[in-house]
């Protein structure tokens, strides 16, 4: 499916125009939270508190957020999740205004129910995606919302700054609630295909269920031990490349640089995925996988400034049309009665291992040279990302445009298309 055909679809402009504001409005709060935070008094122990309540909350919140996707038309639990964390960063802006130096509890707490809202609006927008979408359009949607996703994430930070530097911290907390609200408004216009109701049974039961679909095909599980391996060396990777650029490269301004040629390359993966559509769609994907290691090569060579950048961008690009290429995959051959709580396990294992990376950045930046570990980061990242290469099932996905019953799995199963040996 072409751009244009995509664009023709009603739901999936409503769907990206709503997003792409939204996404563009996430970039607000972390930036206005900082500043209204160290000028109101207080520092890193206050700003840590509040962030870990989010990632608590997060933790908590993601597998009850599948299963609520599961049970309830996806898009009514966007447009819930939405209006709930408008009103609550729409509560940090007022507290702010009203009190100037609001308690760090009050704040720990919106910041909670912000990223618990968060917990239950992803898996319901991986899941509302093939009830808006042609099964054969589901690989070029997955790419346009990538890209827009991509030009966000490079317009946001730059936007927020100048907004919060100009008009201050509760302007900023103002812009990122409407960009919710209007998220919300967007999603509650869509008119996604009504699919059957399930059975209720206890919450518990249905977590297993999502994890049972996991365990049941080989390609999905190997998917997502390849992202808990993967997902430990990029929270290394990402603390020691801010400290490696900022001390070595050229300080701000070499990490500015850095950030947008990363923001390029997901904007060129965006676009390669658009285009290039192979039928082995996961084989690819884990081949470009393997473009990402060159990042930390770049910095294990010792390279300068420019060739980090150049090699941050391929490998970048190549996350991106992996990212693509496993959502496809995932939404397509998952049931779509269970999809959203697949999708929760798939965040929840990638969200616990990259704090992990970073608890291990101190330790093993004290005991090996920066050359060296980077050396190793890369390494281990190209073994992450080829070893599923090795899997039988891995390598016969193709394009399909149906899914799996929740009856079969594994290697063996043949549904519609979607899994199929070449």
């Amino acid at each position: 499916m072409t751009l244009r055909d995509l664009m023709s679809i009603r739901d999936v402009r409503l769907l990206l125009v709503g997003q792409g504001l939204s996404w563009v409005g996430d970039a607000f709060n972390p930036i206005a939270l900082s500043v209204a935070v160290v000028l109101s008094g207080g520092g890193a122990g206050e700003l840590g508190i509040i962030f870990a309540s989010g990632v608590v909350a997060r933790l908590l919140c993601t597998l009850v957020g599948g299963v609520w996707a599961d049970r309830v038309t996806p898009h009514r639990i966007m447009v819930v999740a939405d209006l709930v964390r408008a009103a609550s960063v729409g509560a940090t802006a007022v507290a702010f205004a009203a009190l100037g130096d609001p308690p760090v509890a009050v704040l720990a707490g919106l910041a909670a129910v912000t990223s618990g809202a968060g917990a239950f609006f992803f898996p319901a927008f991986v899941s509302l995606r093939p009830l808006i979408v042609p099964g054969e359009g589901l690989q070029s949607a997955n790419a346009a919302i990538s890209f827009l996703q991509s030009s966000a994430q490079m317009a946001g930070p730059v936007l927020a700054g100048v907004v919060v530097a100009a008009f201050g911290s509760v302007p900023g907390f103002a812009v990122n609630a409407l960009t919710f609200a209007w998220s919300a408004a967007c999603v509650a216009r869509l008119r996604a295909r009504s699919v059957p109701g399930v059975t209720r049974s206890r919450m518990l039961t249905e977590v297993r269920e999502g994890l049972g679909e996991i365990r049941s095909r080989d390609w999905l599980w190997t998917g997502l031990v390849s992202a808990g391996m993967f997902h430990v060396a990029s929270g290394v990777f990402v603390v020691l490349v801010e400290v490696t650029v900022v001390r070595d490269l050229g300080g701000a301004h070499a990490l500015g640089l850095v950030t947008a040629a990363l923001g390029v390359g997901g904007l060129v993966g965006g676009l390669v995925a658009l285009r290039v559509q192979p039928r082995r769609m996961l084989l690819w994907a884990f081949v470009s996988l393997a473009l990402f290691p060159l990042f930390p090569v770049a910095f294990a060579w010792s390279g300068g400034l420019w060739t980090v950048m150049a090699l941050g961008l391929v490998a970048q690009a190549g996350l991106l049309y992996f990212d693509v290429g496993w959502q496809t995959a995932v939404q397509q051959g998952v049931p779509h009665d269970r999809l959203a709580r697949v999708a929760s396990w798939d965040v929840l294992i990638s969200f616990v291992a990259l704090p992990v990376g970073n608890v291990l950045a101190g330790p093993l930046s004290g005991r090996f040279a920066t050359p060296d570990l980077m050396g190793g980061i890369a390494a281990w990242m190209l073994l992450a990302g080829c070893w599923p290469l090795l899997v039988r099932s891995v390598r016969g996905l193709t394009r399909g445009g149906g899914a799996p019953s929740a009856t079969t799995g594994g290697e063996g199963a043949q549904p519609s298309a979607a899994i199929a040996a070449s």
